[in-house]
């Protein structure tokens, strides 16, 4: 019997080997994810910026004349065929400079302005040009307070809550035609952030974040899964209340149904009896 009962033991034993191959399995697991974690953000950084840099030099190397072009010195002196890379990119950003730098003058600013009065006579371009005009001006503007803030609002309906950046103070007929003090603010979609909806908020339902803008545009490419760390001091944690939207909404029932004046116009229940 002492047999028999250590021979079910070791076939126990030797039938039962879950526990062993599943840790091996999770440890397994685990480190595949840690290695990608760990290659996927520099392959894809290095692959886009390859993108950028073939795209960039496809577009501007063979503009150069052949007798400036630093390959065929190379080839013709050394013998080397290389294809130096960034080459184009680096000729596209003294272009932007000098042009910026021409540009600061009066010369260049008096070229400027005559090339924007004929742009301004064509029907269809003139508007696709002071569009994109007046956005670069709002982005790259010293002054500007785009992008500068991350907020927290209800959208699309009271009760959920999304990151947006506040781009502006609103103005012009928008604001004339509110009551309230409303903010021009840009709710990004999930994972691209650069389609969105532009939204005026008023300022009072705007929750200010104190997140970076930076760490607000990961967390919202991220989708969530990269969540920026609570940068609010001790006191502002403890003292600071939290945002109820059903507190809002029974705050504007009771003060709209307050202000309200009867309607003697509504028509009145019939009397019974």
């Amino acid at each position: 019997m002492a047999d028999v009962e250590e021979d079910d033991s070791m076939s126990g034993q030797a039938d039962n080997p879950g526990p062993k191959r599943t840790g091996f399995l999770q440890r397994l697991r685990t480190y595949f994810l840690a290695g990608i974690l760990a290659i996927a953000p520099i392959a894809i950084t290095l692959a886009v910026a390859s993108w950028l840099i073939n795209f960039v030099d496809s577009r501007v190397v063979p503009l150069i004349p052949e007798h400036l072009n630093p390959d065929t010195y190379l080839k013709d002196v050394l013998g080397l065929e290389i294809g130096l890379p960034g080459l184009g990119l680096l000729i596209l950003f003294v272009i932007i400079t000098l042009v910026g730098w021409i540009t600061a003058g009066y010369l260049g600013r008096s070229v400027v302005r005559l090339g924007e009065r004929f742009v301004a006579r064509m029907p269809v371009i003139r508007s696709i040009y002071g569009a994109v005009k007046q956005i670069f001006e709002t982005v790259l503007a010293h002054k500007s307070q785009a992008f500068r803030q991350a907020v927290l609002v209800e959208y699309p309906r009271r009760g959920v809550w999304t990151v947006a950046f506040v781009t502006g103070e609103t103005e012009g007929e928008v604001q004339a035609l509110t009551e309230e003090d409303v903010v021009s603010i840009y709710v990004p979609t999930t994972p691209n952030p650069t389609s969105g909806f532009l939204l005026f908020v008023p300022r009072e339902d705007i929750v200010e974040l104190h997140m970076s803008v930076e760490e607000a545009i990961k967390y919202v490419i991220s989708g969530g899964i990269v969540t920026p760390p609570d940068r609010r001091t001790e006191e502002m944690r403890n003292g600071s209340r939290r945002v109820s939207a059903r507190a809002y909404e029974n705050r504007r029932l009771v003060s709209s149904s307050a202000d309200a004046p009867a309607d003697e116009t509504s028509p009145r229940p019939a009397k019974t009896g």
